[in-house]
């Protein structure tokens, strides 16, 4: 254990108080088997908080949260956190800059970098830092994973937005606009250039009342099946078995579900930060052929199936949508948002990715387009993705965290990934850990749809 943790004393909190402030439990880490926990400030407005345990293992987990209010984290779950703590790791993390969007991929990794610079300076230099991040953070983390090198030696990501804000906005768009055009005919209907969060949120409920009255009729079933599909929407709902093989209105019922569940809401309001991030609207569909787009989708099967059994015209329908596809980005923000929320130009160290099979909010499909770009930099060895067979997003057990942990420590101190990022290795190790249960399982996503060439 590095001396300077032991030696916590008015020295080091004057030190902090220069770049930071350190607040509970500086003084007696030594005698105290309690974590130190320390706060502080960054350059920008941004906190950080951090927690080092008693009895330090000198490895650093720094961790990147996910979508939401700009509070500093430092651990996915507070039963990860403990675990964590528990074995000896360190966890900091920052709240990125609070003067801006909860989009905040303007200051992320600037942010995190700076907190492990804080970290370093209050309590010492970890002998290893490992990148953790979730969801948003999971982006933020895949940057330092790309970025990092010599400032962090390995990344863990759990459920993370790894193809990044373009394509996010771009598939969302697709699934918006398909709503408001075969669900809404003729109506007004504001999808992007949002002036507030009320404009976003005054969409959200208009596009979840037309799902919402379109599920009474078979016609409107099939046409929110399409939407699911441009949405990449998953077609396992909670408290549900996954339905069969085949079955497109088990599946279309399912993606209803998640539908009319909130998740309109939670993208109109995302878009609004993303907006608010770039500098203007960063998504368009001008030039989209609607008709190639669904045969990208593995959910083509099913929206075809529905078609028949409404005695609905396909071809009309998305004839409709292409000829209608006239909405344009603003070409700076599009810029901008590509600058700072892309991450598959490649790796600089191991990445560990860990997402759920049935992910309502982050497509599990996102793996697949972010591990292409890697391999198309030649990084392809430096990436490993697992799966949990669970529902919801970042719906992990501290267990399957925890066991990502130990996977991507053990890829840096042996430089091999041997077998322990395969699902059954990982499996065995969660359920060792008695720390909840595990689900991990052998899975490969299907395409993302919606990515465009640029």
């Amino acid at each position: 254990m590095p001396r300077r943790l032991l030696r916590f004393s008015a020295a080091i909190a004057a030190a902090v108080t220069a770049g930071a402030t350190a607040l509970s439990g500086a003084a007696s880490a030594a005698a105290d088997p309690a974590p130190s926990h320390l706060t502080g400030t960054l350059a920008d407005g941004a906190t950080w908080i951090a927690d080092v345990p008693a009895r330090w293992n000198g490895t650093l987990l720094l961790f990147s949260h996910g979508y939401g209010p700009t509070v500093a984290q430092d651990a996915p779950s507070d039963d990860a956190r403990t675990a964590l703590l528990g074995e000896g790791y360190a966890l900091a993390g920052s709240s990125y800059d609070p003067h801006g969007s909860w989009w905040a991929l303007n200051s992320a990794e600037r942010d995190q970098f700076a907190t492990l610079d804080a970290f370093t300076h209050a309590v010492a230099r970890p002998a290893r830092t490992l990148s953790v991040g979730e969801s948003m953070g999971g982006l933020v983390n895949a940057q330092i994973a790309r970025d990092g090198k010599g400032r962090v030696a390995g990344a863990l990501g759990l459920c993370g937005l790894v193809a990044g804000g373009v394509d996010l906005d771009d598939y969302q768009l697709d699934a918006e606009y398909t709503i408001a055009s075969l669900l809404l005919p003729g109506q007004d209907v504001k999808l992007t250039g949002f002036g507030s969060a009320d404009e976003a949120a005054a969409t959200a409920q208009r596009l979840t009342g037309a799902v919402t009255a379109a599920q009474a009729t078979p016609e409107g079933r099939a046409r929110i099946a399409l939407a699911a599909a441009y949405l990449n929407q998953s077609d396992w709902a909670p408290g549900q078995n996954p339905p069969a093989a085949g079955d497109a209105d088990g599946q279309e019922a399912q993606q209803y579900a998640w539908l009319s569940q909130g998740v309109l809401g939670f993208i109109e309001n995302g878009r609004w930060s993303v907006e608010q991030s770039a500098g203007g609207n960063t998504s368009g569909n001008a030039g989209v052929d609607y008709a190639a787009l669904l045969r990208a989708s593995e959910h083509a099967p099913e929206v075809r199936a529905l078609y028949r059994e409404a005695g609905l015209d396909l071809r009309a329908d998305l004839t409709t949508l292409t000829r209608g596809a006239h909405l344009t980005a603003d070409p700076k923000a599009r810029r901008t948002l590509r600058r700072t929320s892309t991450a598959g130009q490649g790796l600089s160290v191991p990445l560990l990715d860990l997402h759920t099979t049935s992910d309502q909010l982050v497509p599990v499909e996102q793996e697949s387009a972010f591990a292409a770009r890697v391999r198309a930099a030649g990084d392809g060895a430096l990436l490993r993705q697992a799966y949990v067979a669970r529902q919801g997003h970042c719906a992990f057990t501290a267990a399957e965290m925890v066991a990502g942990v130990h996977a991507i420590d053990h890829r840096v101190a042996t430089g091999r990934w041997d077998r322990v990022a395969e699902p059954a290795s990982l499996q065995r190790a969660a359920q060792s850990l008695n720390l909840g249960g595990a689900a991990f399982v052998t899975y490969r996503p299907g395409l993302l749809t919606g990515v465009r060439a640029s």
